[in-house]
């Protein structure tokens, strides 16, 4: 049984297959929403911008201010 709760089709249409031949995913667009609380700490939920309406109670994150960097500062 494989423990990747979403493993990679490879037998689909959809699959993909980089130049060493190793499958990879479809690329997706993703949103990032801030919310700004003046009594806690602010909040930046990222999730897919195509996600539907059953899709997206189970794909999405958040995280609050302070315990995230910008993309800049890690590279």
């Amino acid at each position: 049984m494989p423990t990747d709760p979403h493993p990679l089709d490879v037998d689909s249409p959809e699959d993909d297959r980089g130049t060493a031949g190793e499958p990879t995913l479809p690329s997706r667009r993703y949103v990032a929403r801030i919310e700004t609380y003046e009594d806690a700490p602010d909040e930046c939920t990222i999730f897919p911008q195509d996600a539907d309406a059953d899709e997206l109670p189970t794909t999405w994150v958040s995280a609050e201010a302070g315990s995230y960097v910008s993309l800049e500062a890690m590279r």
